[in-house]
């Protein structure tokens, strides 16, 4: 071994020798061998000297330990080693101020020299103390750094210091730490270092027997409690000083210790120096102290000092976060031998305490402190400090005490004996253990062999022989082939996860290939004209859905070859699984669209077969690239390519096929050719970069650029492959974009070549030749991107107007912002008047080729403007050169400006409108593909979706839209057809504006769904899907605005024609149902058509009703889109009308049918054509009229059509049957009975009897077939009759007139009653899913019970109580079918209305039932009625309250399916027109009293009022203007027309004469009208409310509540039954116990129904889930702070930092969008609120896993721990809200909750808004601005929304804050501007505060326009969505190229 040869150093007189040693030598033996051999170095003891390696900082150098070699220091020759002397001085103070020297050993630990310093002392615990180094000048100076920092951070430091600085805490103490030495942490020799007690462990031994601990305990309890640092009363200062002066000055002596003597400072806390009479008491309790002697006396004050809560303790000043708020507050910390608490920083009171024993683990960090507790505490505990190591160590070291303490009471005297059980019984705690030791017996370890001889026995057959042989040789084979799976790398979970969904889309292509071998067969069609249109449409339809889907497949295939185009370590594999969910899912929709497509293809198209072949094939090369692109295939990247080749061709044979291939051949072959070109480029540019490898010197470089050539060939045949795949469908922008992105791949490898070539080589030749490549594949590139882009852009201009026009329009615009700047106007006006010359003479020559002389005059006329207006525009600015000042000279450049811009427009107006018309094609084409795609998308993600309730509303929200899609298509197909056609344009206006609502929920819903998808690549596709189709609605809805303003008004005549149209086809199907060739089309059912029918009709006739109120107005805008919505619904109708006659079996009805419907297209002709008419002469008396008898007219059509349903002409019979019998009602005079009065009676109740069944059977049938509803209306009918004969007899028998009238009236109520019934169940029958249909018809059914038991009680003369007790059975029996099914509303009760209605009802009852037993006892029969009439009214009130808390209970279960609160409430509406058309007959009738008037116009008034507001509520949430305008007019109708009433009825109260009767019954007929026509208006669909669906879930918890109420029911009807016979026989004892059973029965079962009300209760066991999901989630995220904290948090790496990003803030997104709804759910919703919460909970799963995910790919800690901390906060805040809305529970009535959920809900937003603003600045710094433009993009599209309903504020309010915020966000936009040059760093943070400014502005700006004038409310919003616009571009284009999209 070579010898070390070292500098050996004697450092006490400075002699160095070169001395050789053997690296394997001791240290100990080294030191020897120098003693030995240098004589300089034999001074004093060798134990004393050692060896020390120096360093040139004193603090790095180390000291060779003795039993260490040389070599285990890694020493080199020629290094110096110093020999030298190992002990030094070292200045100790003690708190008394007393300085030792002590020697230390310079090369121990602080930890072992604390063993040698305290020996020294005196003190045996030395584990207990510490050094503390002196706080150096230096380290205070290093706090000026903090100037830089942020002003508000430095404020915030200074108040700490203040605090730290007041309260005296452990954080300024530099403790030394024990295990470095003293030379480690820089301690000087001549540093004097303070001894000081650390840890607090054994402090209650010491005692007067240890006077050394005794001295330094009484010293640092004395500081601390003169300091302040221990809080004590004055009382106790003085005991502590009277102790002081004991033990200062010895024992009292009075005349030398009086007021004077002491220096106060010394002996008191600062704040009771001053106080009156301090040195008085302290001598006083100086003077107590006696003869007590300085010992005694610090034993004293010690012992009085433990007794301080603070003693002991150990405080750090931190700041902890307040619960659910991104707030710190300052909190102290203690420390104490067997607790942490938090202690409250101002009074020093203990708020928390944690036992040591508890505390699980602990983390520090720079800036914080952790600590766990495991299972003890369920929440980790977490503080911002600074101090963090310092707090770790003292915690440790206590721990470590305690358990050396342990330790050696554990080894008392058993040492030896390791393997004995230790027993410990803790006797009382903290008091006594008893430890016992059970010793083991032990035996000896016995040697024995486990191998045994054999032993040789004979087998049954003898011994057997042996046979001897050999080896066969080894026989040698070679595998070839793939590695086995098992052998391969292991897969990442992003590949796993990639391999389910590549398995997943296998399979789902395998499916759709075998779906693809035979035709669908269709039935049978017509060839009426409905049917051709409806096969054309079809044909459209599936056109376009299987063309965007073949888009999404060849743009998912090139993102798949782009994607996996680099390092597979460096693929996001979760966007190659997006890429194929997307192919696979939109190939198995295209098959079911391929096969419908392949059954109505004609021959000339191509066959059925052909199509299914093409759409085969492609299926094949999709199953092809998944193979290939599996990360075990092990396949090679050309195949990849190859089968992404295949793809795109099989897509555009495909399109061929169906007649789509819309990319022209030559369009395609210059792409190709482009592609090539780049390819060819980039082959010359890998040869020349070849040429540099060969002569780079660097093996290194040279391999560098060999991997770059490669790469760069193979980017460029993944291009060529890429525009292979996208040809046929280029006009999609996702796959231009893919292609796009292909290029940039390109581009990069190609500057990754060029660098590396710059790199390898120096030859400026060879570089040159490379660059010049480089170039050329560059320009060949640009050339291919500029080619695609010019497709893009629709290829050429149209027209040779449009450039020229768009300069003129820019010009013009911003010519008035050069003013100022002489220059730049000059250039202005030189480019306009260019353009302007461009545009005359493109118009000139189109004049000169014009055939017709009248366009061609119309032309030059339009250039002559045209020249002239330019002429006027260039005088003025001349004008304004020479006069800037002048404001006439300004005035009139502007008008001359505006001038040119008319006489642009008029002149390029037809140009201008294609350009627009078409722009709206291409918009509406791609919403349509986008909303498909989404569609798509949703339909994959529904499999891993959690949110059962998002997932629904997707679901809904999917099916509106594809009811849009087709008229979307049609509109677009039909425009495309008809360029010229003024009606097919409007046609697309339409459908694209009726597209935009639908598209927008949907966007919403599928945004509130991608949370909870569990799949990555089916989120990721979902979120994608409606990003794009948000995109793709944006522009849909600017271009459908600029068409419409561009085509002007046309909707009157469009309607016109397509009302005729539907009048043709009606007439067609007529003539093919004469021929029986009438077929119904696929998916018409004659329930389903009639049901249609039913419903339109109600449309039909809303429409009506605008159409009518804007004609009337005068309004030709209104009237115009009325008369389009009108010509909508008849196309419902008449499509319904045609369904039901080709449905029909009976040829008749089918005629009928027919007839009538196209009476109301007819009716409906002349209706809109006489409301033109009346927009001509608008306030026409006689238009008018004729618009009134018309309208008339169609209603009655309309009515006719409804009744050629089946079953509607029975009902129509049998309401004629009633008629017809009333008629007998209206003689004269009745003859008088024939019968005696018993058999009268007798037939009358039997008659009651048969009528209330046969209503019930009514009821019954609707729910049934249409022949249900026939027989029972007329078996109604016929027993109304019979009624109606008994009931005339009865009134025959009648003593008296009036008698006989009184009669006469009731019959009359039932036969109202009875019409009303079958209305209703007719009404029911049309439209089942009519809101409050059942529940009108339930009421009408107890309309006609009431009618009978008023007649039965005027009629009978049975003994009392009788007739009370059968009234009371009927009544019972018709609110029985409440309890079958409650699945609607039964009455407006909330829930908590409903327990109290129970409550108050079941009191009623109690006190009824108990009349009745006590009534029948004494006989008192007429009381005994009466309290039968009350116990009926309760139940039937206990009934209702059931059946609606039932219902409560039933949707708000969070499986069932949560009701859509509509515009307006339909059933409101209906209830106030019913209450008001009886008010109103109760005012005419004649025998009403003025009670009873007084009681009608209270009615009429509250009715009307409600109403009124109603419908200005409704006007204020609805974005149709035309309905606006319309509930505005009704409104005001009804206001007025009872304001008429008003004043006719005070008229008739002062007087009531038959004259003020007669003008009150007139005043009645315009308010009834105008409330009628207004619930007409308010029935359409389109306002309505989506009933809620109860699951099965929601019907078992219903369950409870139903079984009692019908117990009850049931039980209270034998309970009258058997009180009606105690009534007439009361002394029979067995009834009596009936009775008593049956009101027991009564009584439990109300108390069973107030428990099942209760216990089900909505909401609460939601809140009781989502607390514990959240309070789970809230665990998670601080294990993720702790492990973070740590160091140890797992990177996620199956996912990309952005996609996390994205996540993350779409889940803040979605939980934001929930709170007010939660806090409007918990203050009165209560059937809200387990739906809210738990879709609620189910968002902070995921937010968990995408907040961990971002921050463990986050490098900077505090932005790791901010994001967490914020994360937190969010899910703290969450947790409030829901305890308080648990608290508030939906009762509007718990106002005390209220302020709560307010607080709360602001905490949440706020807790939302901070971590969105952290989120946006993190985005955008990595260029990701997509989250910010997405939430301006939101804001903009609710400006289109209604308005919320009531304004909290006048419009000044909202208009300042909308010019403050307007004011802010134009001062953001300016710093924008001015730091995209200087820093450009900073855009993130400006845009992010334009973000969140511009939201603030649009919320303002809806609630500004709510309160504007009528006038001034379009514009508001207008100039808002302008701004978003403005501020969309800003944001973009501003930002540097580094942070756009």
């Amino acid at each position: 071994m070579v010898a070390l040869s070292l500098k050996i150093c004697v450092r006490h007189c400075n002699v160095v020798k070169t001395m050789q040693f053997e690296p394997s030598t001791a240290v100990y033996d080294a030191c020897r061998v120098i003693r030995e051999r240098v004589p300089e170095a034999q001074t004093g003891q060798a134990s004393d000297y050692g060896l020390f390696l120096s360093d040139e900082d004193p603090r790095k150098g180390i000291w060779l330990e003795a039993g260490r070699t040389l070599d285990y220091y890694m020493l080199r020759n020629g290094d110096i080693l110093e020999y030298k002397k190992k002990q030094r001085p070292q200045k100790i103070r003690m708190l008394d101020g007393s300085v030792k020297t002590v020697m230390v050993d310079d090369s121990k630990t602080v930890g072992e020299l604390l063993v040698t310093i305290c020996s020294r002392i005196g003190i045996t615990n030395y584990e207990e103390y510490s050094l503390i180094q002196e706080t150096i000048e230096e380290k205070k100076e290093e706090g000026t750094g903090t100037l830089k920092k942020d002003r508000t951070l430095l404020r915030d430091e200074r108040k700490m210091e203040k605090l730290k600085a007041k309260l005296h805490t452990d954080d300024d103490l530099n403790w030394l730490d024990h295990s470095r030495t003293f030379r480690e942490q820089g301690v000087d020799e001549n540093e004097t270092l303070l001894l000081r007690r650390k840890f607090f462990y054994s402090d209650q031994n010491v005692d007067s027997r240890d006077p050394v601990q005794l001295n330094l305990l009484y010293v640092q309890a004395r500081d601390d409690i003169l300091n302040g640092s221990h809080p004590v009363s004055f009382e106790k200062a003085c005991e502590f000083g009277g102790f002081q002066a004991q033990i200062q000055f010895g024992p009292h002596v009075e005349h030398k210790h009086k007021p004077g003597f002491l220096d106060l400072k010394e002996f008191l806390p600062k704040e009771y120096i001053k106080q009156r009479g301090a040195e008085k008491r302290i001598f006083q309790e100086h003077k107590n102290c006696g003869e007590m002697s300085e010992i005694e006396a610090k034993v004293k004050y010690v012992k009085l000092a433990r007794s301080l809560r603070t003693y002991g303790v150990s405080f750090f000043l931190v700041k902890e976060k307040m619960k659910g708020k991104n707030k710190l507050v300052p909190r102290l910390l203690g420390i104490t031998k067997d607790s942490v608490m938090r202690v409250d920083e101002k009074t020093k009171e203990v708020l928390q305490e944690w036992p040591l024993t508890t505390v699980k683990r602990w983390a520090a960090s720079p800036k914080s402190f952790t600590l766990d507790f495991g299972e003890y505490q369920e929440s980790y505990y977490s503080v911002q400090t600074t101090e963090g190591e310092q707090i770790s160590q003292l915690i440790a070291g206590y721990i470590d005490i305690i358990l050396k303490k342990k330790q050696s009471k554990d080894r008392f005297g058993l040492e030896g004996d390791e393997e004995s059980t230790m027993l410990e019984e803790s006797v009382s705690p903290k008091k006594s253990t008893i430890l016992q030791q059970q010793f083991n017996r032990t035996g000896k370890v016995e040697h024995g062999s486990v191998a045994l001889p054999a032993v040789m026995r004979s087998g049954s057959s003898g011994p057997e022989t042996f046979n001897v042989g050999s080896m066969p040789s080894p026989q040698q084979q070679v595998m070839v082939g793939q590695m086995h799976r098992g052998h391969m790398p292991p897969l990442t979970s992003a590949q796993q996860a990639l391999m389910g969904t590549i398995n997943t889309s296998m399979h789902a292509v395998q499916q759709a290939q075998d779906d693809l071998s035979e035709l669908d067969s269709l039935p049978p069609l017509g060839q009426d004209m409905a049917s051709r249109v409806w096969v054309q449409n079809k044909v459209d339809e599936s056109k376009h859905e299987i063309h965007s889907q073949v888009d999404a497949i060849t743009a998912g295939t090139a993102s798949v070859v782009n994607l996996t185009a680099g390092d597979p370590a460096d693929t996001d594999y979760t966007a190659v699984g997006c890429a194929i969910t997307t192919i696979s899912s939109n190939l198995t929709e295209m098959s079911k669209g391929v096969k419908l497509l392949a059954a109505l293809m004609d021959d000339e198209v191509g066959s059925g077969e052909d199509l299914l072949r093409a759409a085969r094939t492609l299926a094949g090369a999709v199953s092809d690239l998944l193979k290939a692109v599996q990360p075990t295939s092990g396949e090679p990247r050309q195949t990849v390519l190859t089968a992404a080749g295949s793809i795109g061709q099989a897509s555009g044979d495909l399109l061929r096929q169906i007649g789509e291939n819309e990319t022209d051949e030559r369009f395609q072959d210059v792409l190709m050719s482009l592609a090539k070109a780049v390819a060819n480029a980039a082959a010359m540019l890998v040869l020349k970069a070849k040429n540099v490898a060969q002569v780079a010197a660097d093996t290194v470089l040279q391999n560098r650029v060999i991997a770059a050539a490669t790469q760069c060939a193979l980017s460029t045949s993944q291009l060529v492959a890429c525009a292979k795949v996208v040809s046929p469908t280029i006009s999609s922008p996702v796959c231009q974009e893919q292609l796009i992105e292909a290029g940039k791949l390109v581009d990069r490898s190609v500057e990754n070549c060029v660098r590396a070539c710059q790199a390898a080589t120096d030859d400026s030749e060879l570089l040159k030749q490379v660059s010049a490549a480089a170039s050329v594949v560059s320009q060949a590139l640009h050339d291919l991107l500029q080619h695609v882009r010019q497709f893009a852009s629709r290829g050429e201009p149209i027209g040779r107007y449009d450039q020229a026009t768009d300069t003129i329009m820019c010009v013009t615009e911003s010519i008035f912002s050069s003013m100022g700047d002489a220059g730049e106007m000059v250039r202005q006006a030189r480019v306009l008047a260019q353009a302007t010359s461009d545009l005359v003479s493109a118009m000139r020559s189109d004049a000169e080729a014009e055939i017709d002389m009248e366009n061609s005059k119309k032309l030059l006329a339009a250039a002559k403007l045209l020249a002239d207006s330019t002429a006027r525009m260039v005088e003025a600015a001349k004008g304004w050169l020479q006069h800037p000042e002048n404001e006439d000279q300004q005035q009139r450049l502007r008008e001359a400006a505006e001038g040119l811009r008319v006489a642009t427009n008029a002149a390029a107006q037809n140009a201008i409108k294609k350009k627009i018309v078409n722009r709206l094609e291409v918009a509406a084409k791609q919403a349509a593909a986008a909303a498909t795609q989404t569609i798509a998308a949703s339909q994959n993600a529904a499999v891993s979706n959690k949110n059962p309730a998002a997932q629904q509303q997707l679901v809904q929200s999917c099916k509106a839209v594809a009811d849009h899609i087709p008229q979307l298509v049609q509109g677009v197909r039909g425009s495309q057809a008809q360029a010229e056609d003024l009606s097919a344009q409007l046609a697309l206006i339409i459908s694209s504006q009726n597209f935009l609502q639908p598209g927008s929920k949907m966007v919403s819903s599928a945004k509130a769904a991608v949370p909870t998808v569990s799949d990555q690549a089916a989120a990721m596709q979902l979120s994608q899907c409606a990003k794009n189709l948000a995109t793709s609605l944006a522009e849909l809805r600017t271009a459908s605005q600029k068409a419409h303003e561009a085509c002007g008004p046309m909707e009157i005549d469009s309607a016109l024609s397509t009302v005729q149209t539907l009048k043709n086809e009606l007439q067609d199907a007529k003539m093919a149902a004469v021929e029986s060739q009438l077929k119904p089309l696929p998916g018409e059912t004659l329930e389903k058509c009639a049901q249609d029918l039913g419903s339109t009709s109600k449309a039909v006739g809303s429409s009506m009703a605008q159409l009518l109120t804007c004609a009337a107005q005068g309004n030709e805008h209104y009237t115009g889109v009325a008369a389009r919505e009108t010509a909508q619904a008849l196309k419902t109708l008449a499509q319904a009308a045609r369904g039901v006659a080709a449905s029909t079996s009976d040829p008749m009805a089918a005629h009928a049918m027919l007839d009538s419907a196209r009476d109301v297209m007819e009716g409906s002709a002349m209706l809109i054509q006489e409301a033109k008419q009346a927009l001509i002469a608008p306030g026409d008396a006689e238009s008018q009229q004729r618009l009134a008898q018309v309208a008339k007219a169609v209603s009655h059509s309309l009515n006719n059509c409804v009744n050629c349903l089946p079953g509607q002409k029975d009902v129509d019979v049998a309401l004629k049957s009633i008629g017809e019998s009333s008629k007998k009602l209206l003689v004269d005079s009745l003859p008088p009975s024939t019968k005696p009065f018993q058999e009268a009676q007798s037939e009358l109740n039997q008659a009651a009897a048969d009528l209330n069944q046969s209503a019930g059977e009514v009821v019954h049938a609707t729910r049934g077939q249409s022949g249900e509803l026939a027989a029972a209306s007329g078996k109604f009918s016929d027993d109304f009759d019979e009624f109606l004969d008994a009931g005339i007899e009865m009134a025959g028998q009648a003593q008296t007139k009036e008698d006989q009238i009184q009669v006469i009236g009731n019959l009359k109520n039932i036969s109202m009653a009875s019409s009303k019934l079958l209305l209703a169940a007719k009404s029911l029958s049309v439209d089942p899913g009519a809101p409050n249909a059942k529940n009108l018809l339930a009421a009408a059914a107890r309309a006609v019970t009431e009618s009978i038991n008023q007649l039965i009680t005027l009629c009978t003369q049975q003994a009392p109580g009788q007739k009370e007790c059968d009234n009371a059975l009927r009544e019972l029996e018709t609110v029985k079918g409440m309890l079958d099914n409650p699945n609607e509303p039964v009455s407006d009760l909330s829930y908590f209305d409903c327990i109290e209605s129970v409550m108050e009802n079941s009191k009623v009852l109690g006190e009824s039932m108990a009349g009745i037993s006590q009534n029948a006892k004494t006989g008192d029969l007429p009381a005994f009625g009466e309290c039968v009439g009350i116990a009926s009214k309760a139940l039937c009130g206990l009934t209702e309250a059931a059946a609606q808390a039932a219902y409560l209970v039933g949707i708000s279960d969070p499986n069932s399916q949560a009701g859509h609160q509509g515009l307006v409430d339909p059933i409101q509406f209906a209830r106030a027109n019913q209450a008001i058309q009886m008010a109103c007959q109760n005012l005419v009738d004649p025998g009403s009293s003025p009670s009873q008037v007084l009681s009608a116009a209270t009615i009429v008034a509250k009715h009307t009022s409600a109403l009124c507001n109603a419908c200005r509520i409704a006007s204020s949430k609805t974005a149709n203007p035309v309905a606006k305008r319309h509930f505005v007019q009704s409104a005001k109708e009804v206001a007025n027309s009872t304001a008429n009433l008003v004043k006719t009825i005070k008229a008739l109260d002062g007087d009531f004469s038959e004259d003020n009767r007669n003008k009150c019954r007139i005043a009645t007929a315009p308010l009834i009208e105008a409330v009628e026509n207004l619930t007409a208006f308010a029935s359409n669909p389109e306002f309505v409310s989506v009933p809620a669906q109860i699951s099965s879930e929601g019907s078992q918890a219903q369950e409870p509540i139903l079984i009692s109420a019908k117990t009850m029911l049931e039980s209270s009807s034998y309970l009258i039954r058997t009180a009606r016979s105690l009534a007439i026989n009361p002394k029979d004892p067995p009834t009596w116990s009936v009775l008593a059973g049956h009101s027991h029965t009564v009584s439990d079962s109300i108390k069973s129904l107030i428990t099942s009300i209760r216990d089900k209760a909505p909401g609460q066991r939601e809140c009781d889930y989502s607390i514990d999901g959240i309070n789970r989630c809230i665990r998670d995220i601080e294990q993720a702070s702790l492990a973070a904290v740590s160091q140890s948090l797992a990177t996620r790496d199956d996912i990309s930092v952005e996609a996390l990003q994205e996540q993350l803030t779409s889940v803040v997104q979605e939980i934001g969008h929930l709170v007010d709804p939660i806090a409007t759910a918990a203050r009165g919703e209560a059937a809200q609120l387990g739906h809210k919460v738990t879709q609620l909970a189910s968002y902070f799963e995921p937010l968990i896993l995408a907040a961990v995910g971002v921050a463990s790919k986050i490098l900077d800690h505090q932005q790791q721990m901010t994001v967490l901390d914020q994360t937190k906060t969010l899910a703290e805040s969450a947790l409030q809200m829901l305890y308080a809305a648990k608290e508030g529970g939906g009762n509007p009535k718990a106002q005390h909750t209220h302020d709560a959920i307010t607080e709360a809900a602001q905490l949440m937003k706020e807790a939302v808004d901070d971590i969105m603003v952290t989120l946006n600045e993190a985005a955008s710094e990595v260029g990701l601005v997509g989250g910010m433009v997405d939430a301006i993009a939101e804001a903009m599209s609710k400006l289109d929304e209604g308005t919320p309903p009531e304004p909290k504020g006048t419009f000044v309010d909202f208009q300042t804050t909308v010019v403050k915020y307007s004011k802010a966000i134009a001062v953001t936009a300016q710093e924008m501007m001015t730091k995209s040059v200087t820093n450009p760093e900073e855009l993130g943070g400006l845009a992010s505060q334009m973000t969140s400014d511009y939201g603030h502005l649009a919320l303002q700006g809806q609630m500004a326009a709510a309160t504007a004038e009528p006038e001034e409310c379009p514009q508001v919003p207008r100039c808002c969505r302008f701004s978003g616009e403005s501020h969309l571009n800003m944001s973009l284009k501003s930002l540097p190229e580094k942070l756009q999209i």
